[in-house]
């Protein structure tokens, strides 16, 4: 298994976020709409966090999305991978629950 992958060898989901952001949680509804364990890092509780999260992404803003080592963006961005299909084999998973 790849440090990108879980253990059933999809890629590892990684965001780093706040609490209160809203474009964040827009991100955790599209993963848990699919079924995606992801796991959260909070960079208002760490600067190490924040400062680990600018130097992977090169942004500043929340969230940050990492499918694998793929760098995805923010909430934007992953909306628009979702809108495109491309979101699902990223993810190696199928169309999301409704």
């Amino acid at each position: 298994m790849s440090a990108g992958a879980d253990s059933s060898g999809r890629p590892k989901v990684v965001i780093y976020a706040t609490g209160w952001c809203g474009y964040c949680e827009r991100a955790r509804q599209i993963f848990r709409r699919r079924g995606v364990a992801f796991d959260e890092v909070d960079v208002e509780s760490s600067s190490d966090a924040r400062r680990e999260m600018h130097a992977r992404s090169g942004s500043r803003s929340v969230p940050q999305i990492f499918i694998g080592e793929r760098h995805v963006g923010g909430s934007d961005d992953l909306r628009a991978l979702d809108a495109s299909g491309e979101l699902d084999a990223l993810l190696g998973v199928g169309s999301p629950k409704t």
